[in-house]
């Protein structure tokens, strides 16, 4: 292995272990989706309730995360967004890193990095006290979850199958998210409803 392979395989391993503890509940593929309510970038309340009858996207998002920073710098989040909308999804992006830890943000920060990024997310939740990330058991960032429109999680895990910094491995990853979401809108079963979430830990 050379140095700079070893250089990136300690920082995914360092990424993965720093799981906190205290994250214990956990979504579950083929049960109903934790309910929640919260502020999005705008201040506007937002809940899993108002999109019922619809297909919805959870992504947990720290954009000092090197991890997410692969997805955001190669185009390739902001082009699974407009996929998964272009297909009638709802798409929330979840911060719940805390005051003080890395990614924690506002409202106008939400709003000015969503537009520096050019992603196009329906919303940008705010859970600065890691309820949601907790309910639903987010560990990384990015982590993600596919909610039919019957409430029920169909997908829980990583975005793809490639759980690298080098944004040259979208080029070649199977996407699960899109995945998930073209089997589940046809009607069949997913066929890998639940993967192993990559990233850095959540910040809570």
């Amino acid at each position: 292995m050379n140095r700079n392979a070893s250089l990136r395989a300690a920082g995914l391993l360092g990424a993965l272990v720093l799981v906190p503890v205290a994250v214990q509940a956990q979504a579950t593929v083929g049960a109903p989706a934790p309910a929640f309510s919260a502020p999005d970038q705008t201040g506007a309340l937002r809940s899993l309730d108002a999109y019922k009858g619809k297909w919805v996207v959870l992504e947990w998002v720290n954009h000092e995360c090197p991890f997410v920073m692969k997805h955001y710098g190669s185009g390739n989040m902001q082009k699974t967004q407009a996929a998964a909308e272009a297909k009638g999804a709802v798409w929330l992006s979840v911060n719940s890193s805390a005051p003080g830890k890395q990614g924690a943000m506002d409202g106008k920060q939400a709003t000015s990095l969503t537009a520096q990024k050019h992603a196009t997310p329906t919303a940008v939740l705010l859970d600065p006290d890691g309820k949601i990330g907790r309910a639903y058991g987010a560990k990384t960032t990015p982590h993600m979850f596919v909610i039919d429109p019957k409430g029920t999680v169909v997908y829980a895990g990583a975005i793809d199958d490639k759980p690298s910094t080098d944004q040259a491995d979208v080029k070649t990853a199977k996407n699960f998210v899109l995945a998930a979401l073209d089997e589940a809108m046809a009607g069949k079963a997913v066929t890998m409803a639940s993967t192993q979430p990559y990233g850095c830990s959540v910040k809570y």
